[in-house]
């Protein structure tokens, strides 16, 4: 049965103010889960139904000093964040990332004040999938470490660095070429030219960039719509552009 303690940590780490209070963050479902175990990340506490500990029954060879904790699916799903979470849950240390540097042959992604949870989890899977291994977001930017960006990312928060920062910092010091994303851009992402590296810069799902961040960005990209929709959503944008931006680089 697993202590009051425990029941009480999980359902605090729901709520960004404990996470940045205890340095500690939830992860949950079987495959995120399982994905955390082998990975580098510093995991607490895992609990699991017994059929997922016993096929995981190597976990405790290889980290020693892990707390687990067997539960059922009713109790999990009590805890979880998510109804359909019936297997496994761990709470993990919030890792230190070394200082942020984006080199001259890499490109980085940008987030200025992307609120909702999904899109920010996704565009993390996204950018792991075209081999972006860091993300700067604004510190308006919802937290990375929200169980709903968790469960997004699909396990792809192991492989990319999130910072928060100053933007406009960031972006007037950068000696890298700045693109960005906008409806009346002026320039097309199936024609523009990708330099080596950069970084990419993805606005609020209403607002779109802040105007304040305008200057800094040289090159104005637009995704040429055929259909009637109103707007793409800042995931599929992302991908958009990275996928273009990759399809040069091959060529």
């Amino acid at each position: 049965m697993i202590s009051k303690k425990t029941v009480k940590l999980v359902k605090s780490l729901h709520l960004k103010k404990y996470r940045k209070k205890t340095g500690m963050f939830l992860v949950e479902g079987a495959k995120s889960v399982h994905e955390l175990l082998q990975s580098r990340f510093r995991v607490r506490t895992l609990i699991g139904t017994e059929v997922f500990l016993k096929g995981s029954s190597n976990i405790r060879a290889s980290r020693p000093e892990l707390e687990i904790w067997e539960a059922d699916e009713k109790v999990l799903s009590s805890l979880s964040s998510f109804k359909n979470n019936s297997d496994a849950m761990a709470i993990a240390e919030i890792p230190e990332w070394p200082p942020l540097q984006v080199q001259a042959q890499e490109y980085a992604l940008v987030l200025d004040d992307v609120r909702d949870p999904g899109n920010l989890g996704t565009i993390i899977r996204v950018a792991d999938w075209y081999g972006i291994h860091t993300i700067i977001c604004s510190v308006e930017t919802t937290d990375v470490y929200n169980p709903k960006v968790i469960h997004a990312s699909m396990g792809s928060f192991l492989r990319v660095r999130v910072y928060y920062a100053d933007l406009s910092s960031i972006l007037q010091g950068t000696p890298l070429p700045v693109y960005g994303t906008f409806p009346d851009g002026t320039d097309n992402v199936h024609a523009v030219h990708f330099a080596e590296g950069g970084l990419i810069v993805l606005g609020n799902e209403s607002e779109g960039i802040n105007p304040a961040l305008k200057p800094y960005i040289k090159k104005q990209i637009y995704i040429p719509g055929y259909g009637k929709a109103e707007s793409l959503n800042v995931a599929m944008a992302a991908a958009v552009v990275c996928d273009n931006m990759r399809r040069q680089a091959k060529k």
